[in-house]
């Protein structure tokens, strides 16, 4: 499937290029989410089909706008972005269904992600893509997540995602650890695997929020290591690539007030609050 390769291409890390991390606490299995019950809450996570043979994962942060990675819009084979017309979000696939099904009107990356550079650590730190929708989804059974940029070594974090094997239902894993961050890159303890790009890492807690996004895997000293996009300053970015592809008026936040480049009525997505994947 071209996504599973998408994640793959994202970057083959060495282990020289990363710094010793801490020692690991132990970190939870993956749980598969197959039942309304254990979904719930989680709805705002999808699978961001990419044509025909492709996912990656995607997360709601307001209404009309979805978080992932940009690697995830690009095919490995050509190096050419997928159109946008063929992006679909499934929020809350489960075994054939879906709470809600969007097409994508618009598409940004981050404006200094390349994905034909070199693998490297900047290429992780700017790994982000903001999908506006062409539909919002309002329906109190699907809610947009809130964001955060305050991840810092030892915090303990959880990952919802689809990946190969488990591509009709989220699986969570509630406890991984941040094992420290570089150049603007997080690494992480927790279990990822072809189709997880893009997969929101969550800080839990009463309202769960997203302080990063699955970017790629890699392997340190036999350690098995998910590199992650940092949210800091980079999101304020994102949206405001998106408010230069669209007039303003027609992005909203999750209250539905308009989003302005410099966003400065929402804390919740300004450049305070978006300060570093």
């Amino acid at each position: 499937m071209r996504g599973l390769s998408l994640f793959a291409s994202a970057l083959t890390v060495c282990a020289s290029l990363l710094a010793p991390a801490i020692a690991e606490e132990k970190s939870s299995a993956l749980r598969s989410l197959t039942t309304g019950d254990e979904t719930k809450g989680w709805e705002g996570v999808g699978r961001l089909n990419l044509g025909h043979t492709g996912f990656c994962t995607g997360a709601l942060i307001a209404e009309n706008l979805v978080l992932t990675a940009a690697h995830c819009l690009y095919d490995k084979a050509t190096g050419k972005r997928i159109a946008t017309e063929e992006i679909e979000f499934l929020a809350g696939w489960r075994n054939g269904r879906a709470e809600a099904y969007r097409g994508v009107r618009r598409a940004v990356l981050h404006p200094s992600y390349s994905f034909g550079a070199s693998a490297d650590m900047s290429r992780v730190a700017n790994d982000l893509a903001l999908l506006e929708l062409d539909q919002p989804i309002r329906t109190h059974r699907v809610s947009p997540f809130e964001t955060a940029d305050n991840l810092k070594r030892g915090d303990v974090v959880g990952v919802v995602s689809y990946a190969k094997d488990r591509s009709e239902a989220p699986s969570i894993q509630e406890t991984c650890h941040v094992l420290r961050q570089q150049s603007g890159v997080v690494m992480l303890s927790c279990s990822v695997d072809f189709g997880a790009s893009g997969a929101p890492i969550f800080i839990l807690g009463a309202v769960p929020s997203i302080a990063s996004v699955v970017s790629a895997k890699a392997e340190m000293d036999g350690q098995q290591v998910a590199l992650a996009a940092n949210l800091r300053n980079r999101l304020a970015v994102l949206h405001d690539e998106m408010a230069k592809a669209a007039p303003p008026a027609q992005i909203s936040d999750r209250t539905g007030t308009a989003l302005t480049a410099r966003r400065t009525t929402n804390n919740r997505q300004t450049t305070a609050k978006f300060v570093r994947p």
